[in-house]
């Protein structure tokens, strides 16, 4: 807490009176350009990796960068459909990440059952797509096959997305990204290669 105390005050006292007239400008609304749904993971700053400022991001994460399916009730589904029917977003993106913890751990379900909420959690989201990648891909090595799991899984979230209704119709571009933290590389699903390449920014 000490540490972010420290960061409150400089934040205070040296960033915000050169940004002043920016935040204040933010009390009339928020009109952000992207949704981007992502891991609650903390090595992942989707600000600092997009570069953008405040306001510009509508923000949704949970562990492994979930998007349920549509009629539970979820958060996600609320947020969603607030994100695109109100404030009139566009862009979707959904962020995986290597060392993903929670992808990392559907592969070892049975030594979380002292986590009994994660664990349902995990079962319930991310074991079908772990099923499915073992069964396709078993001559894979270890590290090429989690790899593997963390892209079909931001792909497999994609695909319960786009059965929301508030999706349903409307002209959106939806991303599948996945972030590499140390490279600081992202790359990006091209559905008529069907393979994730990096983003060059070019």
């Amino acid at each position: 807490m000490k540490k972010l105390i420290k960061g409150l005050h400089q934040f205070q006292t040296t960033v915000f009176p050169i940004k002043k007239d920016f935040f204040h400008a933010l009390v009339s609304g928020q009109k952000p350009e992207v949704l981007f749904i992502t891991c609650s993971d903390s090595r992942i700053n989707p600000h600092l990796i997009t570069m953008a400022e405040p306001g510009d991001l509508f923000i949704v994460r949970n562990a492994g960068n979930i998007i349920p399916p549509t009629g539970l009730g979820s958060s996600e589904e609320a947020s969603i459909e607030f994100a695109v029917s109100e404030l009139g977003i566009k862009d979707i993106i959904v962020c995986g990440h290597f060392h993903c913890g929670a992808v990392q751990a559907a592969t070892m379900l049975d030594k979380l059952k002292q986590l009994p909420q994660f664990y349902n959690w995990i079962h319930k989201h991310i074991m079908p797509t772990v099923d499915l990648v073992k069964k396709n891909y078993h001559d894979l090595d270890p590290s090429e096959l989690q790899t593997i799991l963390i892209q079909e899984n931001v792909l497999a979230q994609i695909e319960n997305l786009k059965l929301y209704p508030s999706i349903a119709n409307k002209k959106l571009a939806i991303h599948a990204w996945v972030y590499k933290f140390e490279t600081g590389e992202i790359f990006s699903y091209n559905a008529h290669e069907g393979q994730f390449g990096l983003i060059t920014g070019k």
